[in-house]
């Protein structure tokens, strides 16, 4: 396992590193204090598994610097660290491809549980941000009836087998094109079920999907891969 850290506090640094190295005892752990000496990095130490991304850097805007890294190396896992967890900042990293969003002020054994979970195939999201929408579904459709309300799950949300495997995908972050390729689906089709997952998730696009999933706690594993 490499991995690319990149944030200009040593005393984070060290954090990470103590972190990453109970993940996986083996890593190769490279740090960059800013985002020229980041890229230098990358060229020297190609293919990093996965890069941990301050968004407050001393050269430059942290967004601007995920943005590069997604559109020069999309297959890097990167995951953004930031002093600040606010809902707009979660999205629009997530919106820009990271796999994950952990604020600095998480403890040690929440750290470790988020970068495992990325290291799985899935998305972390602060605790703090998953609260459904108030336009999301909250209860099934039983529960118009006066019966006791089930919890939702996709079956009873309306979407088919098929659609569940097009979100457990876009949970990990596949694009529409990949989703194709791992599920031999045209595009025209994944996309037609993207806007059937969105409708019935009441979210307008793939981030809030993501975090309405979070919030509902699906644990979504596409057929592909069982």
């Amino acid at each position: 396992m490499k991995v690319l850290v990149i944030d200009d506090h040593v005393l984070i640094r060290e954090a990470l590193r103590g972190v990453l190295k109970e993940l996986n005892d083996g890593a190769t752990i490279v740090e960059a204090a800013d985002s020229r000496q980041a890229m230098r990095l990358i060229d020297e130490h190609p293919d990093p598994d996965l890069v941990l991304l301050d968004l407050n850097l001393p050269d430059r805007n942290g967004f601007d610097v995920l943005t590069e890294l997604r559109e020069r190396f999309p297959a890097i896992s990167v995951v953004v660290l930031s002093a600040f967890n606010d809902r707009d900042s979660v999205t629009r990293a997530l919106d820009l491809g990271a796999l994950g969003f952990i604020p600095k002020s998480s403890r040690r054994e929440v750290m470790l549980s988020a970068l495992r979970l990325i290291s799985s195939g899935g998305i972390y999201i602060p605790p703090d941000i998953l609260v459904r929408r108030e336009t999301a579904p909250s209860l099934s459709p039983s529960s118009t009836s006066g019966t006791e309300p089930r919890p939702l799950s996709p079956r009873n949300l309306g979407l088919t087998d098929r659609q569940v495997d097009v979100l457990a995908l876009m949970m990990q972050g596949k694009s529409n094109k990949a989703i194709c390729r791992t599920l031999d689906l045209a595009e025209a089709t994944v996309k037609n079920h993207v806007t059937g997952i969105l409708k019935a998730l009441k979210v307008t696009n793939r981030t809030e999907a993501v975090i309405a999933v979070g919030a509902l706690g699906w644990d979504l594993r596409p057929a592909a891969d069982s």
